[in-house]
């Protein structure tokens, strides 16, 4: 299938994962206070979105070990989501008990990352997910799910599209309002998103698709790029391009909000979100980081 340029549409949705995808990685303690502040800056620059924490076992993410504390303390901003990340239903519990009113859910098109990942197979995180749907539901709380490894995978190389397309309808199905295409290691070209999304629009449709791009090789623009000529409007990105999954060697960051912000006027493309707001809360935490 060819996927044909889609009309114009200057809107545009940047989900900002900095305090969560941003940090998990870091080995070096970033305190409550310092990651509320750093959220409190975000805030202020206008996003829609902010994923702003894991709600994990302190074993796989010791950064995310505050959630429960930090999350009561986020600042209340009129048309500001804060979602946070929940692997089971462990997780899904303790956010829920947080006060958390958005979650975002994760599997990997791989197998042998899944259980590297969340020690599970692809069948049995689906399950997992399944189960935090079913919480979600009557508590009125709208679910994310992530592809991971939709690209490529560290252990089983190229992934074939149709097992990203199969993923997503399958998450779609089940109830998530959104499903994240995600370029864990940061190698996809162009021509890649165009294989993918060539497989996956068609069984999921594109208005409930975003991307998640990690920059490796320095790509992760010219794959927005592709991503917006195939109709997708909703991007991740993490300020000062903070980030790496723990479990995908040579995955050093995400996608820079910056410069996706950049890129996005560039192209007519307004989001609200102001990009002296975004620079001054990476330059915030780039000094607590010592980066």
């Amino acid at each position: 299938m060819e996927i044909k340029q889609s009309p114009p549409n200057p809107s545009v949705t940047v989900v900002e994962v900095g305090p969560r995808d941003g940090l998990q990685n870091e080995s070096e303690w970033v305190g409550t206070a310092d990651k509320l502040r750093f959220i409190e800056l975000l805030a202020a620059a206008g996003f829609r979105r902010i994923e702003a924490a894991a709600f994990v076992h302190p074993r796989w993410m010791p950064q995310m070990r505050d959630a429960g504390v930090l999350w009561p303390r986020l600042p209340a901003r009129l048309g500001l989501a804060f979602s946070a990340l929940v692997p089971n239903e462990k997780g899904m519990r303790d956010a829920v008990a947080a006060g958390v009113r958005h979650v975002a859910v994760v599997t990997a098109a791989s197998e042998t990352f899944n259980r590297r990942n969340l020690n599970a197979g692809t069948r049995e995180t689906l399950d997992r997910i399944r189960a935090i749907l079913a919480m979600a539901r009557p508590e009125g709380i709208p679910v994310r799910g992530y592809i991971s490894t939709s690209f490529t995978c560290p252990y089983e190389g190229t992934i074939p599209p149709d097992r990203v397309a199969e993923l997503a309808e399958n998450l779609l199905a089940q109830g998530c309002f959104e499903v994240a295409i995600s370029d864990t290691l940061g190698v996809a070209t162009a021509e890649d998103v165009s294989r993918v999304l060539e497989a996956v629009i068609p069984r999921a449709g594109v208005e409930r698709l975003a991307l998640h791009l990690h920059d490796t090789y320095g790509r992760a623009l010219a794959c927005v790029g592709r991503g917006l000529e195939c109709g997708v409007r909703t991007f991740d990105a993490s300020a000062g391009g903070l980030g790496g999954c723990p479990f995908a060697p040579g995955a050093p960051g995400n996608l820079a909000t910056g410069r996706l912000l950049r890129f996005l006027e560039e192209q007519g493309m307004p989001t609200g979100i102001s990009g002296d707001a975004v620079s001054a809360a990476a330059d915030f935490i780039r000094k607590v980081l010592r980066h």
